[in-house]
């Protein structure tokens, strides 16, 4: 009876946790479920641009009017009223062409944006074909996303979104700074000096000149707006527990993870930002304290504004209408500028990927605090990078990331053999008190208490620790999970092929044998889409097991024998950079522990006798219930 009974509650609990499975994904790991779909969305956002330039997009209030420091509400926008196509915004104004060897656009001359930001190095899908990324698009395009500098102030008139603004060059390049400028009826100049950077740093320094006959106070400003519609997220770039996208930035020293675009618009932010608690709020959420840097993080993409050398700014998140978000800092106070005299403010704005190695650069380099979280790394960060560090170097080496993942793990293993062996010894010993605690069990079977003290007694006389076999499989669940992260975050990663189906190891697996490898015209739901390296991964797990002595406890014997084929299910939606590992990794303990047996011939030749054991009581079994 206690057998069935623990056969029949493990069968639910692999029910639960095939079938429970997959809300738990879409819950708290929406960026691994569907992966591929992220792709397949971005080439059919880049196809429907052809659609809006034919009008088949409807028209509605544009959803990234800019809204000024001190603005409850998005102010006036040139073109608003229309969501419009790429190409018609583009040539609706003056433009200012920008060209590095990383990031190609230009410059808005009307109201100084910039607006307009493809990055080159990296394409939208898989096909050498596919677009390159867009980060920034001008206001009145479906996903408006810009950064502008500008002052605020009262008594003089200002440049805002109207404003034509003049160049002294043609266009902006690494080696030819950029001057805009633009004078008012009153006296006052104002000039925006670009530079770039051959990567992703524009540097953008801001001056007035008095040139009036009174002094005029005003306070400069850097923004960043973009407009996300929070119903229509695309697969693999939602929030979760383990990524944060949305706003971002260090406040006093710290990085900032608790502002979600669902925090700013009032929206449930989820349950775990419930339950953890967040100092976000609805509207805007504002930052006096040290602001080092602020603005929109995805997962693999960056848009922040940097002041420099000035510290007394306030920083803000906004939201405001038609899902519009904005990230804004201020000087804290206004700055009286006497005739003839002259304001300079710089800031810099970083707008490109988050490359791990570059962002360290910028950090290092020009002394922006914490700039290199910008990528969540989470809690394990001290272990995560050097993990990405050690991966990337072996990339370089070898330049395939799937070979890569594999050296890597021969390189954690051998990291780990001394625990092996230590955790086999412990095996060993177990297998040799096993027959004492069969007599004490039963010695005491009717007075557990007792029975747990001279347990206890006989691991301490016999210097055994039970939990040393356990220490293995603690140690690699860090080491598991720093993975998850480095797989997931990084964009070096990113479609990056390993061998035959597999072309990116940040996806899952993409052929799974549920509907023959494509052959069949369907696409399974992502609980079901078992890919075949998680089948591997499943397989040399069965074998790792059967490798290791019997469990004493039957229900226990049971668990180990169902889960390799339950962490199928539950690995399949994972990277295929991550299956790749657990599957070498199995291998190389199932070569390390027939080496380890041949060291401790006593452990094998115990489990050969528990096996004969156990074959023996199934013989003996089956003939009572014969008769």
């Amino acid at each position: 009876m206690d057998d069935k009974r623990n056969i029949i509650m493990a069968v639910l609990l692999t029910g639960i946790i095939l079938f429970g499975w997959p809300v738990l994904m879409e819950t708290f790991f929406p960026d691994m479920v569907n992966k591929n779909e992220a792709v397949e969305q971005a080439e059919k956002t880049d196809q429907s641009s052809a659609a809006v330039a034919n009008g088949t997009v409807p028209n509605g209030s544009d959803p990234a009017a800019s809204m000024t420091p001190g603005a409850a509400t998005p102010g006036a926008d040139a073109g608003a009223g229309t969501i419009r196509t790429l190409p018609v915004v583009l040539a609706e104004s003056p433009r200012l062409p920008i060209e590095t060897p990383r990031v190609n656009g230009s410059i808005n001359l009307q109201g100084a944006r910039v607006d307009d930001l493809t990055l080159t190095d990296h394409r939208t899908g898989l096909e050498e074909d596919s677009p390159p990324v867009r980060l920034f698009a001008p206001s009145g395009t479906k996903n408006a996303y810009f950064s502008r500098f500008g002052w605020a102030g009262d008594g003089v008139a200002l440049p805002d979104d109207q404003t034509i603004w003049t160049a002294d060059k043609a266009k902006l390049t690494p080696e030819s700074p950029v001057t805009l400028r633009w004078s008012n009826d009153t006296g006052q100049t104002f000039a925006i000096t670009l530079a770039i950077d051959e990567n992703y740093l524009i540097t953008a320094e801001q001056s007035v000149t008095n040139r009036g006959e009174n002094a005029i106070a005003l306070k400069p400003y850097s923004l960043i707006n973009r407009t996300r519609d929070l119903n229509n997220v695309p697969a693999g770039e939602a929030s979760s527990w383990t990524i944060h996208i949305g706003p971002v930035g260090v406040f006093d020293g710290a990085a900032n993870y608790d502002v979600d675009y669902e925090n700013l618009a009032g929206e449930d932010p989820g349950f775990f930002t419930n339950m953890f608690g967040t100092s976000a709020s609805a509207g805007t959420n504002s930052f006096d304290k040290d602001v080092s840097w602020l603005g929109f993080s995805d997962k693999y993409w960056l848009g922040a504004i940097i002041p420099v050398n000035n510290p007394k700014v306030v920083g803000k998140f906004r939201s405001g209408a038609n899902d519009v978000f904005q990230a804004e800092f201020a000087r804290e106070n206004a700055q009286i500028i006497a005739p003839g005299k002259v304001l300079k403010t710089t800031t810099r704005l970083f707008a490109g990927a988050k490359e791990t190695a570059l962002l360290d650069t910028y950090k290092e380099q020009y002394d922006i605090t914490l700039l290199d979280r910008a990528i969540d790394w989470g809690w394990f960060y001290w272990f995560e990078k050097p993990l990405f560090y050690l991966l990337n170097w072996l990339f370089q080496m070898v330049g395939n990331f799937g070979v890569a993942i594999i050296l890597m793990t021969f390189v954690v293993r051998a990291i780990m053999f001394p625990i092996a062996q230590k955790q086999f010894a412990s095996m060993a010993q177990m297998r040799a008190v096993q027959p004492k605690m069969k007599k004490i069990q039963e010695k005491y079977k009717d007075d557990k208490q007792k029975q747990q003290q001279e347990i206890m007694k006989l691991y301490k006389d016999e210097k055994v620790n039970p939990l040393a076999g356990c220490l293995p499989i603690f140690l690699q669940i860090p080491i598991f999970f720093a993975l998850y992260k480095v797989l997931m975050l990084s964009i070096e990663m990113r479609h990056q092929p390993f061998m035959l189906w597999i072309q990116d190891l940040s996806a899952p697996d993409p052929l799974t044998p549920v509907n023959l490898f494509g052959l069949l015209p369907f696409d399974p739901p992502s609980f079901l889409a078992v890919g075949i390296l998680p089948i591997l991964m499943g397989i040399t797990m069965h074998f790792q097991f059967k490798l290791n002595p019997q469990q004493m406890d039957p229900m226990q014997q049971q668990i180990f024998g169902l889960m390799p084929w339950v962490l199928v299910f539950i690995m399949a939606p994972f990277a295929a950079g991550l299956q790749l590992y657990w599957t070498v990794s199995n291998v190389l303990t199932i070569a390390q522990q027939k080496w380890l047996y041949s060291r401790h011939p006593q452990l094998k030749e115990q489990m050969a006798k528990d096996a004969e054991e156990k074959a023996k009581k199934a013989e003996e079994e089956k003939a009572a219930k014969a008769n």
